[in-house]
């Protein structure tokens, strides 16, 4: 497949941008990459996604695909390769990985964005909401090699961008997350032992120095 039939409309920094690069590298799907500045939104993803107007955006023959589990889901459909697949074959495993990867989406990214946005004793209760989500999703673990089974897959994708925040909240809040959930660190590992992975999520330090950088323009 010719490159300029794939492209995807991103932002570096977004964890859910990420997910979709890991999926397009699983894939071995060749794209061309734009960068989007997100406080001046190109024509190109204002036409492409003019109802939520956000990124990632998947372009494929000229038709847009939005939101980044159903881009994920979408890859693994429109590149169809037997013997690699995101989603599981069995319907029981597959609801449970779009389960958990929903609940990494309504709950993880608050939990997350609250952490960064609140001091002292608010931060203290959102760290432990955070600690207890992560808690959660170890426990879905438990131990296995993956979230869904013994094969990386979509509720994986779902879940390991955010890995690329940990740096940054370990900082701001004080914790070690290795020590509050070592199974879900070494699962974390794992995962970056895959070329999709470590070469889709960028340095956590570069991520550090932006929510910094984004934190004293807030005045915080």
């Amino acid at each position: 497949m010719e490159s300029c039939d794939v492209v995807l409309l991103d932002f570096w920094a977004s964890v859910f941008g990420i997910r979709v690069r890991i999926a397009l590298a699983e894939k071995g799907v060749n794209y061309e990459y734009k960068e989007q500045d997100l406080a001046n939104k190109s024509q190109l993803l204002l036409e492409m996604n003019p109802v939520h107007k956000k990124i990632p955006v998947l372009i494929h023959g000229g038709k847009p695909i939005c939101e980044s589990n159903i881009i994920v889901q979408y890859i693994d459909e429109a590149w169809n390769d037997k013997s690699l697949t995101l989603l599981p074959s069995d319907p029981y495993l597959k609801a449970q990985a779009r389960f958990w990867a929903d609940f990494i989406d309504k709950k993880l990214y608050d939990a997350g964005k609250r952490i960064s946005a609140s001091k002292g004793e608010e931060q203290e209760v959102a760290k432990k909401e955070f600690i207890d989500l992560l808690r959660v999703l170890e426990g879905q673990l438990g131990e296995k090699q993956y979230l869904i089974g013994e094969s990386f897959g979509y509720a994986d994708i779902a879940l390991i961008p955010f890995s690329f925040w940990f740096y940054t909240l370990e900082k701001m809040a004080n914790m070690s997350i290795e020590n509050e959930c070592p199974k879900l660190v070494a699962w974390i590992k794992r995962c970056m032992e895959r070329e999709s992975v470590s070469k889709s999520i960028p340095d956590p330090l570069k991520f550090y120095e932006l929510a910094m950088e984004s934190l004293k323009k807030q005045g915080h």
